[in-house]
């Protein structure tokens, strides 16, 4: 029993079938870093950077994204390794099913839809309330009870109470990007390239002209006094902090998925995915540093924290392009966690552990379109019903455990297989792996209250695969033919 749910893919099974794909090779490197890119810069920076500032860490944010920069660091360069070595559309899935075998690859696929998939619904949220905020500047009202999540407490626009009913513009927003990825991979990537260049040059224009109106005592605390309370302010503000901003750098390993249809994969991919990282990590930290030097910290705890401190210094035609760039921003995060989402669940389809519709391609877009099609409805349906502080915490959990399982694989297959040919090769193997799950592990003790919220999802988990997957599973019907 123990060996059937271990069965494992070899390294060059998975590689044989990376070059058997039918999804078309036409990304660069260039675009994967602008995918990364796409994927990082939005919720996070457009709105958890305020506020984590209002409520753990003050000013001392700054700290707070570089221990998760550093965190992602060690990630990355596992991710990096792993995608040179198998350049398939699976990403972590199909590294966990190289290293420790089929159930653990179900867990990471899973693990993998937290990631992207519910990370896709947040975002699309978040959008939703950039668009509507947009709107009203010119005085273009979408009623509130449509703009809410199901059962949300509101203000009408007649000022009374009320209650969401769902959040059309947000499941709009999905729907939006469904259609777009169904096009094609290429059409999606140029799309993606002109809304990254948007939303990349208002962040440097909101960090340029803010320096100017900085007042170096909204500094001061730099770190504030701790409340008395575990994670509010002082260094266990700055480690919860950092847990929570975790899902501003939920992303850069979504290059992986894109390994498939990379022109070189084992070149472009490990450049798309630190290169990604390194470019966001310093926007991210100047952005906080600037907006904390804008407004006094504890004024930020808003949907729209860049927008509100560029308000406080009275510049409008700022304002109108910080939210702009965050819709543009928020628009290509959803499309690249569609993506992944979508090629996590071909290759899972492609291995029997979900059902055959899943790998269906597109005869003319050579997309995965039921795929896409049956992602974005079940997306839309849980954005337009679920407020985004319910998801967020659910999301970087899934990631972390996600990462952590990353660096025990690179761990795993130096010992195991070390003369594999790694066209990228970490730096200090023997020591950068073990820095990155201590890094992670760090991160989900400040999340521990979430791991409730995981336990009936890992349990509807389990029963589909043990369901359906197990029954199902290619690699172990090829192993029981040749019993």
């Amino acid at each position: 029993m123990k060996s059937k749910f271990c069965v494992k893919k070899s390294v060059s099974q998975i590689q044989i079938e990376s070059e058997q794909g039918e999804l078309k090779r036409t990304l660069t490197a260039s675009n994967l870093i602008s995918l990364g890119i796409g994927c990082i810069i939005g919720t996070g920076i457009f709105v958890m950077t305020g506020q984590a500032a209002a409520q753990f860490a003050g000013p001392a944010i700054i700290i707070s994204f570089l221990l998760t920069g550093v965190a992602c660091a060690f990630a990355a360069m596992c991710y990096a390794e792993l995608a040179s070595m198998l350049p398939v559309s699976g990403s972590a899935y199909s590294y966990a099913y190289a290293s420790l075998g089929e159930i653990a690859a179900w867990i990471m696929g899973w693990l993998m839809l937290l990631e992207y998939g519910v990370a896709a619904s947040t975002v699309a949220v978040g959008w939703s309330g950039y668009l509507v905020s947009f709107l009203k500047d010119f005085h273009i009202f979408i009623p509130p009870e449509w703009a809410a999540a199901t059962g949300q407490k509101i203000k009408l626009l007649d000022g009374s109470d009320g209650v969401g009913i769902f959040n059309l513009p947000a499941a709009a927003a999905l729907f939006a990007v469904t259609g777009l990825l169904i096009l094609g991979v290429k059409e999606s990537a140029s799309f993606n390239n002109v809304i990254v260049f948007i939303k990349v040059t208002v962040i440097v224009l909101f960090i340029a002209v803010g320096f100017a109106y900085v007042n170096p005592d909204n500094w001061h605390p730099f770190l504030p006094v701790n409340t008395g309370e575990y994670g509010h302010f002082g260094w266990s503000g700055v480690l919860r902090g950092a847990g929570y901003i975790f899902f501003a750098y939920v992303g850069f390993e979504a290059v992986s998925t894109a390994a498939q249809e990379a022109k070189n994969p084992q070149r472009d991919v490990p450049i798309g995915i630190l290169g990604s990282l390194v470019i966001c990590t310093i926007l991210y930290i100047l952005v906080s540093l600037v907006l904390t030097g804008l407004v006094k910290y504890d004024t930020l705890n808003v949907p729209d924290p860049i927008a509100v401190a560029v308000d406080a210094v009275h510049l409008p035609w700022l304002a109108f392009l910080v939210k702009v760039g965050a819709i543009c921003g928020l628009s290509s995060v959803l499309l690249v966690l569609m993506f992944g989402q979508t090629r996590i669940f071909y290759t899972m389809a492609r291995d029997g552990l979900l059902p055959e519709v899943f790998s269906r391609i597109h005869p003319k877009y050579q997309t995965p379109w039921i795929n896409t099609i049956m992602v974005g409805i079940i997306s839309a349906v849980v954005a337009g019903m679920t407020p985004i502080e319910a998801l967020g915490d659910l999301v970087n959990l899934g990631t972390l455990m996600a990462f952590t399982i990353i660096c025990f694989t690179v761990l795993y297959l130096r010992v195991k297989e070390p003369e594999l040919p790694r066209p990228f090769k970490i730096p200090y193997p023997k020591v950068t792996p073990y820095l990155g799950m201590l890094s992670c592990m760090v991160l989900i003790s400040t999340l521990w209250q979430t791991f409730v919220t995981l336990i009936p999802y890992f349990a509807i988990g389990f029963a589909i695969y043990f369901g359906y997957g197990q029954r199902h599973s290619k690699l172990q019907k090829e192993a029981a033919t040749r019993k």
